[in-house]
């Protein structure tokens, strides 16, 4: 195919649409409980595979190569819409927001006043309230090499202010899905938003992850109390259980005699990054051994979450009939700092009226 030329085939149910060498195909995908239709894109581009639904934003499944050739999913979701929309436990593959991660005792103060948001983890919020980004139909369309999503939260959603109107790119380049997150508000308001998704280079379900190699780039996080609430410092990560500058195993110091470590029941955790200046840099590496994947976090977000999956149960049973355990999953969510309203010293995550929010986030894959 020449570049730049697009095909496009209609059919019933099914579009695709092949720019240069990515395809997409947009498909139905079920339907809500209340009959909304639920559309899936499936984004190719030779064995890397991407599929995102319109419900939640949801990444429900990624496709890389091991070093054998042999493509595997590395993302944990389930095999049908019905396990998303019973609850989607764990937020699996979801955007979320509008605030994504914690705000203490679900109370900020912006511009003098004070805002109520849902506590829905314990005296807490986490990832936008009882019904974030994560529980909502986005509108979908095809672009080149993927798809955009938008979402338009009114003025007052779970107590936030400002009408939000919000747009999320998926697209396929390559080895790397690329994400690209926009917003802009009518009213002033606080925004973090990020991808939920679970990894597993393994293969999703093929046990845990704690043999993996890890390393982020970062000297500095931020410690929590034991609400996982950040205290407000930026501790260095040298001499602790939270220094990952060099390839470490998973699973060498998650159960360290750590009182953060006790406070996370293991990591759950935001990593300053050393590049926090803006621009797109590398965040994180993880090398599967087993399969020999690579997977490279880049983002122009000053943190990143490290989470260990240490509150997957057993309880979830994903693709193919798998049962997701503690620690069969690690996300990687790149973001402003948990709670970050609430601190002034953080970077701040405001957006004025009129403003565009902006922020990048690159998942590379490769192996060796």
């Amino acid at each position: 195919m020449k570049l730049g030329i697009l095909t496009l085939l209609v059919m019933a149910t099914t579009m695709t649409v092949t720019a240069d060498t990515t395809s997409v195909t947009k498909e139905a995908f079920g339907k809500m409980p209340d009959g909304t239709a639920i559309d899936i894109y499936t984004l190719k581009d030779g064995q890397i595979e991407a599929r995102i639904m319109t419900f939640g934003a949801i990444l429900v499944s990624l496709k890389a190569p091991d070093r054998g050739g042999k493509a595997g999913d590395v993302v944990l979701g389930y095999d049908s819409l019905d396990g998303y929309a019973g609850g989607n436990k764990g937020f699996l593959g979801a955007i979320v927001g509008r605030y994504a991660n914690r705000i203490a005792h679900g109370t900020f103060v912006l511009n003098g006043k004070t805002y109520s948001v849902p506590k829905n983890d314990g005296e807490n919020s986490l990832h936008g309230g009882t019904r974030g980004f994560d529980k909502v139909v986005w509108q979908g369309g095809v672009i080149e090499n993927g798809v955009e999503l938008t979402y338009v939260s009114q003025d007052g959603d779970q107590g936030y202010p400002g009408t939000l109107t919000v747009t999320v790119r998926y697209t396929l380049r390559g080895s790397a899905l690329h994400i690209d997150y926009s917003a802009t508000t009518t009213a002033d308001t606080v925004v973090n938003i990020t991808n939920h998704s679970y990894f597993n280079l393994a293969g999703a379900g093929n046990g845990d992850i704690l043999g993996e190699q890890i390393k982020l780039n970062a000297s500095r996080y931020t410690p929590i109390d034991n609400t996982l609430i950040p205290t407000g410092e930026l501790a260095q990560v040298a001499g602790t259980p939270f220094d990952f500058r060099k390839a470490t195993a998973i699973g060498e110091r998650i159960n360290a005699d750590n009182e953060q470590i006790r406070f996370g029941k293991g990591y759950d955790h935001n990593w300053v990054l050393d590049s926090a200046d803006g621009k797109l840099a590398e965040a994180a590496e993880v090398y599967d051994s087993g399969s020999g994947r690579v997977l490279q976090v880049w983002t122009t977000q000053p943190g990143i979450q490290f989470y260990s999956g240490n509150f997957l149960d057993g309880t979830i049973t994903g693709k193919g009939g798998k049962v997701y355990g503690q620690r069969s999953g690690f996300c990687l969510e790149t973001q402003h700092f948990p709670d970050s309203p609430n601190h002034p010293s953080f970077p701040t995550t405001a957006l004025k009226a009129g403003a565009r929010y902006h922020s990048v986030t690159e998942f590379r894959f490769s192996t060796r």
